[in-house]
Formats: structure tokens, C-alpha cells, sequence
């Protein structure tokens, strides 16, 4: 007769529940140090007064002592509470749900490790969304009131909404057809891998960079002065006048989403490639027995198999346009009739404090946003039922 022998448990069933509220208590711990602005000097008074140093504690209660040490800490506290405290509630806190009876088991865990993410958006997106759509109906005194849109009907709001649906037009489709070509291009050189590598290298640079850097390409100074910036220099060269590139409206508004396009190129080129690259041989070669030449292959067959994907990178990058900031106020500010609702959000709120008006052109951004991210949504759906 053959004995079943019962499984003990392993001492990690035991030591990683343990684990994981020691983890949860540290956590707690840390986010409060994080959340108060005086955390980490308050921290790090506690430390010096443990080790007998009441003089370093006392000064750095009062603000006058070594606060780069503070801040130190506290970077050190968030990445131990980001990483190591995260890590170790995961483990910990999946163990302890393993224990339960499979029933129950299976129904907790899975929220085991969606619900912090699912806390963080509701914390962190949705409740601040909601409250800015509600305080775009609020006076400053806190009063239900419509005048914050009124800002529709200023002439001077129609020439933002104009700017911005430039940048959409203009924004999306010259990264997207820059991007198109290029891949299809750069599919039949031999040195594919270092002709895109030199596209993609702007993608790396933040918006801000890359405004400081094309600050400098379109340097402008007055007609008989030497001019720094290479397309001034260009144009004077060739018997111009030089062109005040970042004040004259509206080519300030397309000098400026040239920076955009000179970024997005190098995503919308890398995506398009991988989706180029996966269109069947066999198709093409017989369009090539058919006769098509190899424009027509292009436009008439590669174009249509990766529709799915030039719809994903122009609703990707159309988002990107439609909530722009960095690039107008690093060069101008909105100052030349090139104003975006991003910029004018931002002057509402911090240079004339008139909050409600502010989170109703962020309402209306977001609004602005939503088609898009449907139809992002609706084509990603198409892709998974044709895959």
C-alpha cells in the first residue's frame, strides 16, 4: 500500500509573507517622508539625534543645515521605495495570497499586481482630471460659473486654435511622410542599419534640446551684421536678406514644427520599417511578374498592406502636436502670433493665476485628444482581429 507523503511547507512560504509587511511597513514609512516637503531633513535630524549629534538635528529643523545631504537621502529613501520596497511588497504580499485556499486564491491575486497600478492612475490621472474639469466650471471663488470658456469666442483664441491645427496638419503628416519615405528608402541600401541610425538620433533629444539647438540654426541678426545661424548664413549667401525666423508670423509657426518633424521623423521611420519589412515576398514579387513598377509596388501595394501602421504612428504623433508646449515657449514664448493652447494653459494659470480659465483649455485639450486616441484604439483592435 503506497503512503502519500504531505509536502511541508517551504520556509519561503513563510519568510516572504513576513517579508512583505515588513515591506508594506517601510513603504508607508517612506511615502510619508516623501510626501512631507520637509521629509528628508526631518529624517535625517532623526538619524543625527540617534548617533548624539543634537547640534546637526537642531540646525537642520531650522533650515540652515546641510540640506545637499537631505536631499540625498531622499532620493535614496524614493529609490528603495520605488525599486527594493515595490519588489519586496510584490513577493511578499504574493506569497501571503498563495496561502489562502485556491478559490480564494485565484480570485485575489490577480489584483495582487494590478491594483497598485490601477491606485496609481486613479490617484495620479483620473482624480486630477476630474478635478480639473470640475474647477473649468469654478470662479476663483469656488463658484459654478461658465465664464472661463468665454475664451472661445476671443479673436485672439481662434488664431491659437489656427496655430494648433497647423501643427496638426502639418506637424503629423510631415513626420509621417518624411518618415514613410525614408523607410522605403532606406529598405533597399546597404548600410540600412547605420543610415537609420543617423534619422533615429534626434529622437533622443528632449523637445527643450532641440529647440535650444535649432535656436541656433535660425539665429537672425540684421541685414550687414555676420549671422551665426546656418540657414541665415545660407540665405545671405545666396543674395537674400536675412529672415527673422522665430518673429515673423506665420513662418515662425513652421520653423517651429520643422523642430517637430526633425524628431518624429525617426519614429515614424523605424515603425513604418518593421511594418515594411513584414509585408509577404510573395505578394510583392507577384506584383513585380504583373508589371508594376516599383512606385507603383510602393504606393499601390506596400501602402496599403502597413495601413494599420501608418494610422498608429499618425495618431501617436498627432497627440504629440495637439498637446505641444516645449518647443513654443522654449523659442518664443507665444509672443508672435504663434500661441498653441498648451502655451496660452500655461501663461492662464502661473503668470495671470486664473485657474479656471486654465483647466478649461485643458479641458478642451483633452477633449481634443480623445477622437484620436479612439481611433488609435479602434485601428489597434482591427490589426488584433486580422492577426
Amino acid at each position: 500500500m503506497a503512503v502519500t507523503r504531505t509536502e511541508r511547507p517551504g520556509l519561503s512560504q513563510f519568510v516572504l509573507p513576513i517579508l512583505g509587511l515588513i515591506a508594506l511597513g517601510l513603504c508607508g514609512a517612506g511615502f510619508l517622508i516623501l510626501y512631507d516637503p520637509q521629509g528628508g531633513p526631518k529624517f535625517l535630524a532623526s538619524i543625527y539625534e540617534a548617533i548624539g549629534n543634537t547640534a546637526g538635528a537642531t540646525d537642520l529643523r531650522n533650515g540652515s543645515g546641510d540640506q545637499v545631504v537631505a536631499k540625498i537621502l531622499l532620493a535614496l529613501i524614493a529609490l528603495a521605495v520605488g525599486v527594493g520596497g515595490i519588489w519586496l511588497l510584490y513577493l511578499g504580499v504574493g506569497a501571503l495570497v498563495s496561502l489562502l485556499q485556491p478559490k480564494w486564491r485565484d480570485r485575489i491575486l490577480p489584483w495582487v499586481f494590478v491594483g497598485p497600478a490601477l491606485l496609481l492612475l486613479g490617484v495620479f490621472l483620473v482624480y486630477p482630471a476630474a478635478g480639473t474639469i470640475l474647477r473649468a466650471f469654478q470662479d476663483n471663488e469656488g463658484n459654478l460659473t461658465l465664464e472661463n470658456y468665454q475664451v472661445l469666442v476671443d479673436p485672439a483664441f481662434l488664431t491659437i486654435l489656427r496655430n494648433n491645427a497647423l501643427w496638426l496638419i502639418f506637424g503629423t503628416g510631415g513626420s509621417v511622410l518624411l518618415g514613410l519615405l525614408i523607410a522605403g528608402l532606406f529598405d533597399r541600401v546597404r548600410r540600412e542599419a547605420l543610415a537609420k541610425t543617423f534619422v533615429f538620433l534626434p529622437l533622443a533629444i528632449s523637445l527643450v534640446g532641440a529647440s535650444v539647438i535649432w535656436g541656433f540654426m535660425y539665429a537672425w541678426q540684421p541685414a550687414g551684421s555676420p549671422q551665426i545661424g546656418l540657414l541665415n548664413a545660407i540665405v545671405v549667401a545666396l543674395g537674400g536678406e536675412p529672415i527673422p525666423w522665430f518673429t515673423s508670423s506665420p513662418v515662425n509657426v513652421f520653423a517651429e514644427i520643422m523642430i517637430l518633424v526633425w524628431l518624429q521623423t525617426g519614429f515614424a521611420m523605424v515603425v513604418l520599417s518593421a511594418a515594411i519589412k513584414g509585408v509577404s515576398a510573395e505578394v510583392l514579387e507577384a506584383a513585380r511578374l504583373d508589371g508594376a513598377t516599383e512606385r507603383q509596388l510602393f504606393l499601390q501595394v506596400v501602402v496599403p498592406q502597413i495601413r494599420g501602421s501608418i494610422v498608429t504612428v499618425a495618431t501617436t504623433i498627432a497627440i504629440v502636436t495637439l498637446k505641444i508646449f516645449d518647443i513654443v515657449y522654449v523659442t518664443t514664448g507665444g509672443r508672435f502670433n504663434d500661441d498653441v493652447v498648451g502655451v496660452r494653459m500655461f501663461h492662464e494659470i502661473f503668470q495671470f493665476f486664473n485657474d479656471g480659465r486654465g483647466a478649461a483649455l485643458a479641458s478642451l485639450l483633452f477633449l481634443a485628444v480623445l477622437p484620436v486616441m479612439y481611433i488609435n484604439l479602434r485601428n489597434f483592435r482591427r490589426q488584433q482581429a486580422q492577426g
